[in-house]
């Protein structure tokens, strides 16, 4: 039931994609925001209410949901995971902005590639060279398939019913909102959002990186991994780049020209300068990744069956 699930919800995304900005974060930006005007007074106690009420209601809600759909019939119970999976995870809810990138690339229309990455990134992008641009765009396609497919697919797994993708994006979105370094004025509000995001993204973040090592470059990988990871400023987008640049075999990070300064950057991965056709490999690397996943866990689901 699980893997089909899965199956279906990404086989339906791929048709009939969602407008991740209008279906998704729009309204948990607007969630957020609700929750954050009305308990914020600046208190660590407060993000902890904030946080509890936020994300406890509706996983707690959803999860009552399913046991009585399942209680009916077990395949409403499946329809729910089948929805809630289409909402929460899916490649095309930033596979567009990747494309549209590597098309401009490969075009030669290296004003066209700037713009496509600044919208996606929400950054200056006006200076950069095309290897920079597809540096940037393998390190956001990387973290993106990470936050989008490959961490609510783990906790779907993980997780009881549809709880485990619902939890995650709900976490996420409320760390985004409410624990982004520039949101200085929420003060301590937002810590525990970041923390909880941070301690429920462990475990998929550490399983997402080893299956890049072992549906690529393995060694590389685990190396970069090792001896990379750390010097990232965010611990697990290190951990993501580091492995994903080891087993695509491209260098990431590195410093960046922007708005008339150097942004210092450590270098992460190993082997060729980015470029359009690395673009191209990493999309396959994100592919190989998924059909792992989706064959260990349907191995696993198949060995319960047999083993009951």
């Amino acid at each position: 039931m699980t893997w089909l699930s899965l199956f279906v919800a990404l086989l339906i995304e791929q048709y009939k994609p969602l407008s991740y900005e209008r279906v998704v974060a729009g309204p948990l930006a607007r969630y957020a925001a609700w929750f954050e005007q009305r308990l914020n007074a600046g208190e660590a106690r407060h993000g902890v209410v904030a946080w509890s009420l936020a994300v406890g209601l509706p996983v707690t809600a959803v999860w009552f949901l399913y046991l009585f759909l399942v209680w009916i019939n077990p395949v409403l119970g499946w329809v729910l995971n089948v929805i809630v999976l289409y909402v929460t995870m899916g490649f095309r809810q930033f596979s567009h902005h990747f494309e549209a990138t590597a098309d401009a690339l490969r075009a030669g229309d290296t004003d066209t590639a700037r713009r496509e990455l600044g919208n996606w990134l929400s950054r200056n992008t006006d200076r950069m060279k095309q290897e920079e641009i597809a540096r940037l765009a393998i390190e956001q396609g990387l973290l993106a398939a990470h936050r989008h497919v490959f961490a609510p697919l783990a906790l779907f797994a993980l997780l009881p019913g549809p709880t485990g993708p619902l939890l995650y994006r709900l976490t996420e979105r409320l760390s985004w909102s409410w624990a982004r370094r520039e949101n200085i004025e929420f003060g301590a509000f937002g810590r525990f959002a970041r923390n909880m995001y941070e301690w429920l993204d462990f475990i998929p973040v550490r399983m997402t990186a080893a299956t890049f090592a072992i549906v690529g470059d393995f060694e590389d990988a685990v190396h970069c991994w090792r001896t990379q990871a750390a010097k990232w400023p965010e611990q697990a987008a290190g951990i993501l780049l580091a492995s994903g640049g080891g087993a695509l075999g491209v260098k990431l990070g590195a410093p960046l020209f922007e708005l008339g300064e150097v942004a210092d950057r450590p270098e992460l991965g190993m082997g060729d300068d980015a470029d359009v056709d690395l673009m191209q490999s990493a999309i396959g690397l994100v592919w190989r990744t998924l059909i792992f996943c989706l064959l260990l866990l349907g191995l696993l689901t198949l060995a319960g069956y047999v083993g009951s």
